[in-house]
């Protein structure tokens, strides 16, 4: 599969192969539902806790006695009849993941990456060229590419950039909730589905096949320097 590889102004400078066992499989649907269900159950906090009535305090003494009152009995006002007694029941601090297996892993992502090659919702650009920082510049790239559209809902557009493209990251990360940015490393289901385009730069393209062709990408730290400070 080929796709046209476009420049910052938006026009083809050429062209690049999708590998098709990545970019050309049949999108297995019910595989992406399993795995997008574990991603979004392995992010909930499972935080939400009540105490029991062993937890509570007081109720250290029977209230009264147990005959001769012409009242219920009553052991203990801890009980979870009483007001601010403890609990029966009531949620405590759980883990939500679910086991998901490597291949089905791999079988989603490469489901979604081919869901959105087949619908023609993936581009390269050849170069971002952006040297220094500048969301305004960000903003007149995604106009020139047609990702930044005038109506009633813009398209949300998924962003892999490489990790040595630093100012690409740092002009597009304030664009709001429709340009997220990943690097190649972190590609999965949910968050390209969830997004209309994919766009990558050639070199975030070669990483992430890398990537999924099992080749070791070795990451070095990019040292970026800013006028008038440190490192």
């Amino acid at each position: 599969m080929k796709v046209d590889v476009k420049a910052v102004d938006g026009k083809v400078v050429g062209s690049t192969d999708l590998p098709d066992e990545f970019f050309g499989i049949q999108p297995n649907v019910p595989v992406m539902h399993q795995v997008v269900t574990a991603q979004l159950a392995g992010i909930r906090s499972g935080t939400q806790s009540t105490k029991t009535r062993a937890e509570v305090s007081g109720g250290g003494a029977k209230p009264w006695n147990q005959k001769g009152t012409g009242r219920a009995r009553a052991g203990s006002s801890r009980s979870p009849l009483w007001r601010g007694g403890g609990v029966a029941l009531g949620p405590k601090p759980r883990k939500y993941d679910q086991r998901t297996p490597k291949k089905m892993i791999r079988l989603a992502l490469l489901s979604a990456l081919s869901d959105r090659a087949s619908e023609s919702k993936v581009m390269v650009v050849d170069n971002w060229t952006i040297d220094t920082p500048k969301t305004k510049r960000a903003l007149e790239i995604l106009g020139n590419l047609g990702l930044r559209t005038k109506g009633e809902r813009e398209d949300r557009v998924l962003l892999v950039v490489d990790y040595t493209e630093e100012p690409v990251w740092l002009s597009f990360r304030n664009l709001g909730e429709r340009v997220q940015l990943i690097l190649p490393r972190e590609l999965n289901t949910y968050d390209i589905l969830v997004n209309d385009w994919l766009v990558f730069s050639q070199a975030s393209l070669d990483q992430s096949v890398a990537r999924l062709s099992g080749k070791q990408v070795q990451e070095v730290e990019v040292e970026v320097s800013f006028e008038g400070g440190d490192e």
